[in-house]
């Protein structure tokens, strides 16, 4: 079995022997060129939960994910148990494993779906939704993500360049399946996005400097369009150690949060303006080229 998938599909994974998660390029990190992004390692413990350990009338409430240790560019393992099995609550826990040991791990808790409480709540009133270049258009895995900061020129773009400055950050994706040949679900796609959290908290005038080092992503509701966004909500840092928080949203409006911790990370910060690093190596480990693989960034 090869290390790597070599494979044009857009998607983190093949699948190798015995189950085993195969990382194609788009898994590669935008921090170092040996080590898998966020996104797909998070995406690949959701959908292993979700397939082992998922319940019809159950909602994903929550997923928590504790990114402990560097997971290298190589094949890896997802093992899973149960938790508690109860009449309105089922929780599960997966353990990705490389080399015979853990190297992140994940807690899902599933809520049974049921009647909404009567009476009034108190709302935020915020709207949310999809780039006004897209309004009519449903992007499909793979497609260019679309990018928006508040203070910027052109509130919506293609291009991360333009969006690094101190404003607000959100943006606008089909996220890329967890496995080739199998179309990512709305869970898994909630997922991915989530792990954007931290981009979008951290995300400067300078770049991206604090790695997070774990992912919890709670959701109301699951994401009813392919083509989800994601915009922050606070950024809180001090000496070196921050917290992000972001909120989820598809065409019909908020659905979900993200929230991380992180440390500082400022020897490897990656400049977007300049698809590269502020400090290190100068391509941002991509070994492919910027043009090939546009939102490399967004996958960190």
């Amino acid at each position: 079995m090869s290390d790597v998938a070599d494979r044009s599909e857009f998607a983190f994974f093949t699948l190798g022997e015995g189950g085993a998660y195969v990382p194609t390029r788009y898994a590669r990190s935008a921090w170092s060129e040996g080590l898998l992004n966020g996104p797909s390692v998070v995406a690949a413990a959701a959908r292993s939960l979700e397939i082992e350990h998922g319940v019809e009338g159950f909602q994903p409430s929550r997923l928590t994910v504790d990114l402990f240790a560097q997971v290298r560019f190589e094949p890896m393992t997802v093992r899973t148990e149960a938790v508690r099995s109860g009449n309105r609550i089922v929780v599960s826990d997966a353990f990705v494993e490389q080399g015979g040991k853990t190297v992140a791990r994940a807690t899902l808790v599933q809520l049974r779906r049921g009647e909404q409480p009567p009476g009034e709540v108190w709302l935020s009133g915020r709207e949310m939704g999809p780039p006004p270049g897209v309004e009519s258009v449903t992007l499909g895995a793979g497609t260019r993500a679309w990018f928006g900061s508040d203070g910027a020129e052109e509130p919506w773009s293609p291009s991360m360049g333009p969006h690094q400055g101190a404003g607000r950050k959100r943006f606008w994706i089909h996220p890329l399946d967890v496995v080739s040949g199998q179309d990512a679900t709305p869970f898994q796609r909630a997922v991915t996005t989530g792990e954007s959290t931290s981009l979008m908290a951290h995300w400067g005038t300078e770049g991206i400097g604090f790695i997070n080092a774990d992912l919890t992503v709670a959701l109301a509701r699951l994401p009813r369009s392919g083509d989800i966004g994601i915009e922050a909500d606070e950024h809180i840092s001090d000496s070196g150690v921050a917290v992000g928080t972001a909120t989820l949203f598809d065409r019909d409006g908020m659905f979900g949060t993200g929230t991380v911790v992180a440390v500082s990370n400022a020897g490897r910060q990656i400049d977007f303006s300049k698809r590269g690093l502020v400090k290190g190596r100068s391509d941002g480990g991509s070994g492919s080229g910027s043009g090939a693989d546009p939102e490399k960034g967004t996958r960190v």
